[in-house]
């Protein structure tokens, strides 16, 4: 690890300030956030919401590492990301990031338990350590039964599940959801929201991208974008009165 990779105490896992980001086409700007500051703390559970071309997914893009800002300060987990190399960066984002997209990014040919293992194997984890780390990671979101099947041979929630088992097994400091109920229906959009509400209380901190105002509820703290700048970031009320979600949801294949 480079000697460039040392964080910065007591910071939250998401630290944004003054952020910028611009794409250019030819000589044509286009700004896509104009200046965004926000944080978010450990065990947090936060929602972006907002229209098209608001900026939520280049605000994801960035708190991931998958884009750089124009201008500004991003602290992921106390690391500042613009003094890192891009292999640093790799590794950040490889032991501090869990991704869970819409389209579930699963490898069509390999069985659930080994798309579960793919991030500890590009971390080099052993073997046998990355075999027992993706079956807790299953047993955990409920598919137990289902480690060996292709994602051909499972249901779009069980899907995501996997999906949710591969963020979380590398115990990453923040879980970063977009759209994660976007391919998915009213059923199975109740049983991943069910899922992220107990990965919240043993608390895991995430920061979900969703254009569903019904989804966004069930996060702790709702931000809305518009025109690249936060309109508003705001305690969501609902979140106190929210039962947990039942063991049994958790439980079993559910389709």
């Amino acid at each position: 690890m480079s000697s460039q990779m040392v964080p910065t105490p007591s910071q939250p896992i998401v630290f944004m300030e003054h952020i910028q980001k611009t794409y250019w086409m030819g000589q044509q700007a286009f700004p896509a956030l104009r200046d965004v500051s926000l944080s978010v703390a450990a065990g947090e559970y936060v929602a972006i919401i907002g229209p098209s071309g608001s900026g939520k997914s280049t605000t994801m893009h960035i708190m991931g590492c998958l884009d750089t800002p124009s201008a500004g300060l991003y602290q992921l987990d106390g690391y500042d990301v613009s003094k890192l190399s891009d292999d640093d960066l790799a590794l950040l984002r490889n032991q501090k990031i869990g991704f869970v997209f819409q389209s579930f990014n699963l490898l069509s040919r390999t069985s659930a338990i080994e798309n579960v293992e793919l991030p500890m194997l590009y971390a080099g984890v052993p073997a046998k350590v990355r075999h027992q780390r993706a079956q807790d990671a299953l047993v955990q979101v409920g598919l137990e039964s289902r480690m060996h099947h292709k994602p051909n041979e499972l249901s779009g929630g069980q899907q995501q599940r996997v999906a949710i088992a591969r963020a979380l097994v590398t115990h990453p400091a923040l879980i970063l959801a977009d759209e994660p109920t976007g391919a998915l229906d009213s059923q199975s959009t109740e049983e991943i929201m069910g899922l992220f509400q107990n990965l919240h209380d043993q608390g895991n901190a995430i920061v979900m991208v969703t254009h569903e105002l019904d989804v966004a509820h069930h996060a702790h703290r709702i931000i809305s974008f518009k025109d690249g700048v936060v309109q508003s970031d705001v305690p969501n009320p609902d979140f106190l009165r929210r039962p947990a979600p039942a063991a049994q949801q958790l439980e079993g294949g559910g389709y």
